[in-house]
């Protein structure tokens, strides 16, 4: 007999889509054009509909004027998207027969006429951009429009992205930055970058749309406790070598002193030691300059001049005090460059928005034009909000720039840490107070950037910032691309999370991708459905051991071998972790089935975590030295736990025969 079949309505609407395909001629659905992801988060992104390819041939319309490394990069851009062939013309045909790029400034005749051609128009802010891309018949057309040529090397960055595609997607992007100041300040203390780092640095900040790049190790004795005196010759070489890569990269490269501990604010000597310091720095390129009066006592003066001068120490005096000086080489910045020259300088009240006696005297004191930064809230601040950085204003008399304390981990709570969770709780609309932010980095270059990608989104777009979003591509900066690099990355991200403060309660927490599998894992055990917890655990397994082969897919597929150098306890620790959580797991399965083999499974787990725990920071890397934490009080806690989470019967014995 037959079985018959009966039929789901989605069955018959399936065949009678088929029936109708059979007799009728359905054009097949073309592919879905996407909005490409792009870092920063343009201002505006406006999608055609249509997508162009590179090809092999493209030609090349660079505007007058346009800046050699600029260009440079537009032809890597191009080589490494596989275009072999790239011709050279100084205008556009009448009719594209392939590929045409254009780039230049705005006000470029060949510009304006490939902007017109696209149907769009310059972006005419500080820095900004347009980027247009369309089909035109046979070819197609590429525009990077700059405001500037700033705004231009930007545009470039954003190429660069979109031909990571193997279609470009037709569009207008028109973008600029919400901040004038974005990028890093290097100001820890401990072991200072090497110049290598910092030229690599440099390159980062350059594709992350950044502009300005802060010298002030506190480690560097001549622009600290000897800043009166000259550079060695290599040291100023080194440093003109760094301020040449700076400006290839239309990074600003500002120069700091800290003369605080010994200066003599009223003494005219000083004032010139101070100015011909910067005078040396001028002779390497560098425009931008920086006097740093934190972490110093204005309890007591440095010399009796001071107090004949300016009366005795205190706040308010010291206030006025450094007005004075910093009014003096405000003036000569003005004199040697120009009336737009702007000195930063950090106060000794730099955190908080608290009024007193100093914040007042600066406020009436110091030149307009001078920068002042401000770290927050604290030190170390959990959040910044709008309000917050509005009362630092009418504190300061002027719009601050932003010295973050994220990621640094130069501070004792830190100690064993990496900083790499996702920049967040700064409130979007800080751009409506702020002249700025520079994130001051951890003494780690390239872990660093995990989180300084973030403070470089957020400056110049934190009105559509996403902190995980950016998180997810500094993951794949960092693995060039590569999904499974990418993804070991993310792993171990997670368990460098905590973002410490100078208080008891961190800011952020620690491992929450991690926890919430532990979790799961422990409520399946905790529920008493054996469905549930079998499969809790065999998820469990499968993240620890994901866990345990990041460090290894990192180390051989990271594509700056200073990040794995970097974090290599780190790595070696989470490793060791990782091993602990795939024994813990094996127990919890040896348990879960009545097994007398669980406890060697978590006594191996046990030694294990312990091992881990005992691995050290590599001496002299940071200012703390100590035990490397991984995914602390979280991944720890549910090694020790999972011994008691399910009962083990003790096992039978047989009952001896009577004799």
């Amino acid at each position: 007999m037959k079985r018959r079949h009966s039929l789901s309505g989605a069955d018959l609407f399936s065949m009678t889509v088929r029936g109708l395909a059979a007799m009728v001629s359905i054009p097949a659905v073309a592919e879905p054009i996407t909005r490409p992801a792009i870092f920063p988060a343009p201002v505006s992104v406006v999608l055609d509909g249509d997508t162009i390819t590179l090809g092999r041939s493209v030609v090349l319309i660079a505007a007058p004027g346009t800046d050699a490394e600029t260009l440079a990069q537009v032809r890597r851009i191009l080589g490494t998207a596989g275009v072999e062939r790239i011709d050279l013309a100084s205008r556009l045909p009448a009719k594209l027969d392939r590929p045409h790029i254009v780039i230049g400034t705005g006000d470029a005749p060949v510009v304006r006429d490939a902007l017109a051609r696209s149907k769009t128009t310059q972006d005419t802010h500080r820095e900004g951009y347009t980027l247009a891309t369309r089909a035109a018949g046979a070819g197609s057309l590429v525009t990077l429009a700059g405001h500037d040529a700033d705004g231009l090397f930007h545009a470039v960055q954003t190429l660069r992205q979109l031909a990571e595609r193997p279609a470009i997607p037709t569009l207008v992007v028109q973008d600029h930055p919400a901040m004038a100041m974005r990028g890093t300040i290097e100001g820890f203390y401990g072991a200072p970058w090497s110049m290598a780092d910092r030229a690599k640095h440099l390159g980062f900040l350059a594709r992350t749309k950044a502009n300005t790049y802060i010298y002030s190790p506190k480690d560097d004795p001549y622009a600290r406790d000897r800043w009166r005196e000259a550079y060695p010759a290599a040291t100023l070489t080194a440093l003109g070598t760094l301020a040449a890569t700076a400006k290839r990269n239309h990074v600003d490269f500002v120069y700091a002193i800290s003369p605080g501990p010994s200066v003599c604010f009223s003494d005219p000597a000083d004032a010139q030691a101070l100015m011909r310091k910067f005078d040396a720095m001028r002779a390497l390129g560098i425009r931008s300059f920086y006097v740093a009066l934190d972490d110093i006592e204005y309890t007591k003066w440095n010399c009796e001049r001071d107090r004949t001068t300016f009366g005795a120490s205190g706040a308010e005096a010291a206030g006025i005090a450094q007005s004075h000086l910093l009014n003096i080489v405000q003036a000569d910045l003005v004199a040697r460059h120009d009336a737009s020259s702007a000195l930063i300088m950090v106060p000794t009240e730099y955190y908080d928005a608290k009024e007193s006696p100093y914040k007042a005297a600066l406020r009436k004191q110091l030149d307009p034009r001078i920068v002042v930064q401000w770290t927050g809230t604290d030190v170390v601040p959990p959040a910044i909000s709008v309000p917050d950085a509005h009362a630092a204003t009418k504190a300061f008399g002027r719009k601050t720039l932003l010295w973050d304390n994220y990621p640094v981990n130069d501070y004792a709570t830190s100690t064993g840490r990496l900083l790499m969770a996702p920049y967040a709780r700064r409130e979007a609309g800080l751009s409506t107070e702020l002249a700025g932010i520079v994130s001051n980095p951890m003494n780690q270059e390239a872990p660093s950037r995990v989180a300084v990608m973030g403070v470089t989104a957020f400056a110049w777009n934190d009105k559509d910032y996403d902190a995980d979003l950016t998180w997810h591509a500094a993951a794949r900066d960092l693995a060039s691309g590569d999904e499974r690099v990418t993804a070991a990355l993310l792993t171990f991200f997670d368990t460098q999370h905590l973002a410490p403060t100078f208080g008891s309660q961190p800011w952020q927490e620690q491992a929450p991708r991690l926890k919430a599998t532990l979790d799961r894992a422990r409520e399946a055990i905790a529920g008493g459905d054996d469905r549930a917890r079998g499969e809790a655990i065999a998820e469990l397994a499968r993240t620890a051991d994901a866990f345990t082969a990041a460090p290894d897919i990192i180390q051989a597929g990271v594509a700056d071998a200073g990040f794995a150098e970097q974090s290599r306890p780190w790595l070696a620790a989470m490793q060791r972790w990782g091993r602990a959580l795939q024994q813990t797991a094996a127990g919890l399965a040896a348990a879960d089935q009545g097994s007398g083999a669980a406890p060697r499974f978590f006594a191996d787990a046990s030694k294990l975590a312990a091992e881990a725990a005992a691995i050290k920071s590599i001496p002299g890397a940071t200012r703390f030295d100590g035990p490397i934490k991984i995914a602390d009080g979280v991944l720890d806690r549910f090694v020790a736990d999972a011994p008691t989470l399910i009962a083990v019967s003790a096992p039978t014995t047989a009952p001896t025969p009577a004799p």
